[in-house]
């Protein structure tokens, strides 16, 4: 348990499902802006596609970030590190910035604002909520298990909820979301939510509520929970209708000869 010199108060800190809650939230504010038959423009549903499959080769990166944060229980070097990267960062802080309890959903976001846009995704609407929703849950679940399970406690000294970073985990459940839906329209939609997703982290240890640990433990909780999103999806989709039609819009239908309808 990496421990602090500070005073510190218990259950305090991210709290349970705040990372889903509005997820979403996000999700129920962009259905009005939703104007199109789904099947008529995305590809047609592919059980048998890449991005649904779970291999050694895609459980590296996620498992590596988790494995060096679990590092810090183990290793006196890593623990040491926590502190000099901590203390180094609040010597320079002259007042915190909280972009971080934004910047944690923005690539989420940025995936329907790109479809409203008229910029493609690898899913409809429906299909891609049923992902990032799955993906919400899954990170949600674990990471506030983890904090209880471990009770870290945070370096400003507010409550032992530090590892994983539960923020961290949002943004890079949201980035890794965002990869996987634009990947095969351009790399750099990927590359610009991983941006994010690493300052949101960085945000966390300048704002003095994360160990560098916590940060790279939570971005590897955040990406293997939506590459599981992802695996468990075709599984999920077989419970709802393949020929799901949605069609929403801001504007109400008008009979030309009576008037709006009511």
């Amino acid at each position: 348990m990496i421990e602090t010199d500070l005073p510190v108060k218990q259950n305090i800190g991210f709290k349970p499902g705040t990372g889903i809650l509005w997820l979403l939230i996000t999700l129920a504010l962009s259905l009005p802006l939703v104007s199109t038959a789904q099947n008529s423009r995305f590809k047609p549903f592919n059980p048998d596609d890449s991005v649904y499959l779970v291999t050694g080769k895609k459980l590296i990166i996620p498992t590596v970030l988790m494995a060096y944060g679990f590092g810090q229980f183990m290793v006196e070097p890593i623990r040491s590190l926590n502190l000099n990267i901590r203390n180094q960062i609040v010597s320079k802080v002259s007042q915190p910035f909280h972009l971080d309890n934004y910047s944690q959903y923005a690539p989420a976001v940025a995936v329907y604002g790109l479809n409203f846009l008229g910029v493609k995704g690898k899913h409809n609407f429906i299909d891609r909520s049923v992902i990032i929703a799955t993906a919400a849950v899954i990170m949600g679940v674990s990471v506030e298990g983890m904090k209880t399970i471990t009770h870290v406690a945070r370096p400003d000294g507010s409550g032992f909820d530090a590892f994983p970073s539960g923020h961290t985990a949002t943004a890079f459940t949201c980035a890794e979301f965002l990869y996987q839906e634009y990947k095969d329209v351009s790399i750099w939609y990927g590359i610009a939510g991983y941006t994010v997703a690493a300052g949101t982290g960085f945000l966390r240890m300048y704002n003095n509520r994360h160990w560098l640990t916590d940060v790279v433990a939570g971005a590897g909780f955040g990406i293997l929970s939506t590459k599981l999103a992802y695996w468990v999806f075709p599984k999920i989709r077989k419970l709802y209708s393949k020929d799901i039609k949605i069609s929403f819009s801001l504007i109400p239908p008008i009979d030309f000869s009576h008037g709006p309808v009511r």
